[in-house]
């Protein structure tokens, strides 16, 4: 099954004007001929205003699989945060264990 990723998603907001709830996001989706894996990202997204893409992009929910470039450490600690409710564990901002900013050095 294919998934939706953020910029799939925000691609097909382009032409949103906010503040803009989860219907208009809908909307303005399938107006602009999404597919249906972008569709239902946005439909799993919190019924709340969002005031700009950055609202959307932190929301929207992604293939697990999708590691984004963080570590399993820096992953293990999204997991573990609290953050908005209905926010995406995986955009959740972590910084990077302090071992592995060592070991970049």
């Amino acid at each position: 099954m294919a998934h939706a990723t953020v910029d799939d998603v925000l691609g097909a907001l382009e032409n949103v004007d906010f503040p803009a709830d989860k219907t208009r996001l809908l909307d303005a989706a399938r107006s602009a001929g999404a597919s249906g894996d972008v569709t239902a990202a946005l439909r799993g997204i919190p019924p709340e205003t969002y005031t700009n893409r950055e609202d959307i992009a932190r929301s929207v929910r992604t293939d697990p699989d999708s590691d984004l470039g963080h570590s399993p450490a820096q992953r293990a600690e999204q997991a573990r945060q609290g953050g908005r409710p209905g926010q995406s564990q995986y955009l959740r901002e972590v910084p990077k264990p302090p071992v592995e900013e060592e070991l970049d050095r």
